[in-house]
Formats: C-alpha cells, sequence, structure tokens
C-alpha cells in the first residue's frame, strides 16, 4: 500500500514534532504493510515559488537519514490555495515526488464555486491538482465532486474519515461507494492513522478490487508521474444509502 499525504516531516507544522516520533509511524507503517509514503508539509501556495522552506530541508536529512527497512518516502507538500496558484508551480518544486501531481487544500468553509476556479487554475499550469479531504468541506457532495473531478481533478479521501459515524464520515463514504474516490490516504500528524482502516470496511462492500486501485495502484501511477485508473463505484445493496439514491434518481 501506498499513502501519498502525511506529516512526518519532523517539526515543520502541526504534524510529528520530532524525527524519532517520525520513525516509529514508519515501523507501524511498515507493520501494516505500506511500502511507500509522501511527506506532504503544510505550505500556503503565495509561498511555493522557491519550493520547500530551508528548515523544511533540514528535516528531510534527519529524516532520511532514520528510515527504518521496508519503506520509502518521498517529497512533496499540501497546498492551501489561499490565492491563484503562481506560474512557478509548474517547476514541480513542490508535487508529490517531482510528478505533475499537485496535493492542494481548501479552508472548510471554502464556496464550491471558489474550489472549481482554484482547480481550474491550477490545471492550467500544466499541473493535476490531488484535491485532499474534499469530505471536510462544507461545500462538498457527491455532485460537487463529481463537477470537480470532471475538471481533471484527482480526489483522495481520507482513508480514517470513512470509519466515523456522521457527516464527514458519510460524505467519505458516499464519495468512495459512487466510485469518485481516486486515491485513499491517512493524513497521519504523528499519531496513529493509517490507510489500513479502509481495508475492512471496503472488504466489507465488496470492495477488493477499489482497495487495490486506491491504495497502491493510482498511488503508484502518481508516484510514477502516469495517469491513474478510473475506480469503479461499490456493488450496490440494499441498504438505506441505496434507498435515498433512487429516490433521488426518480424525482
Amino acid at each position: 500500500m501506498i499513502d501519498l499525504h502525511s506529516h512526518l516531516l519532523p517539526g515543520v507544522d502541526d504534524g510529528s514534532r520530532t524525527v524519532n516520533q517520525s520513525v516509529r509511524v514508519l515501523r507501524t507503517f511498515v507493520a501494516k504493510g505500506i511500502t511507500d509514503v509522501a511527506c506532504t508539509p503544510h505550505l500556503l501556495a503565495s509561498t511555493i515559488a522557491g519550493g520547500w522552506p530551508p528548515a523544511y530541508e533540514a528535516a528531510w536529512d534527519q529524516l532520511t537519514a532514520k528510515v527504518p527497512d521496508g519503506i520509502r518516502i518521498h517529497r512533496g507538500a499540501e497546498v492551501m490555495l489561499d490565492r491563484p496558484i503562481p506560474p512557478a508551480a509548474a517547476e514541480r518544486k513542490v508535487t508529490l515526488a517531482g510528478s505533475r501531481y499537485l496535493l492542494v487544500e481548501f479552508n472548510r468553509m471554502v464556496p464550491a464555486e471558489i474550489v472549481a476556479r482554484a482547480l481550474t487554475e491550477v490545471c492550467r499550469t500544466g499541473l493535476v491538482p490531488v484535491l485532499a479531504h474534499p469530505e471536510r468541506y462544507s461545500s462538498s457532495s457527491v455532485e460537487t465532486v463529481r463537477a470537480w473531478r470532471d475538471l481533471g481533478t484527482v480526489i483522495q479521501v481520507d482513508a480514517t474519515t470513512m470509519t466515523l459515524p456522521r457527516s464527514r464520515g458519510e460524505r467519505a463514504r458516499d464519495f468512495v461507494r459512487a466510485g469518485l474516490a481516486d486515491i485513499l490516504a491517512a493524513d497521519n500528524h504523528g499519531d496513529e492513522r493509517t490507510i489500513a482502516t479502509a481495508l475492512d470496511w471496503l472488504g466489507e462492500h465488496d470492495g477488493a478490487d477499489q482497495a487495490t486501485l486506491l491504495l497502491d495502484t493510482n498511488p503508484r501511477a502518481i508516484l510514477d508521474d502516469l495517469s491513474i485508473y478510473e475506480v469503479d463505484p461499490l456493488p450496490m445493496k440494499r441498504t438505506v444509502w441505496r434507498f435515498v439514491r433512487r429516490l433521488f434518481e426518480t424525482e
């Protein structure tokens, strides 16, 4: 399995505080079957022209010297689109493993129209936006996420959010059920979160093929700067979700 969203670069943002803390998490990942993880510290769009700040570079050097066997780490960033993406983003200084794919996020209360406009601007630079945890945004729904995806956006749902009982958890599960999630990630902040959390849920919903695409095939394609694969919706069952969906479809 491959996780492309984590805050394990020690001491640079609200994630892991020390190298030892990051190493403990990486060892847990290895035990769970995770072979690759991207370190994606927070950055503002207004600051990415120069790439990683010197403090990030120093933290990277410290962490790479102690990465445990069985896992590889990759560079990246989670870019808050606080303003229009600068043309310098096309230089791929903060993209995922130097690929065309750029992990981006927004304020939780952002209107859907602002998200669509910003994602379009990223695409115009020649990059592919990877939208982090859309289930967190108050304006997100199956319809809005489908529209954002149609712009050329890759959708990254948080694996651990899928197990939450209400609100964000319901949205995350709806996106996966509808085939709108392209990859899953844990958004680990030096804690216990791992993408392995989603395996049981996907297995219970006949999603073995989807799990392979979401947790391995598509993340690997991103690291290799290749096109990702379509993920089919989960098989439909007679659940409350299906009943509600039918009501909307027949109106």
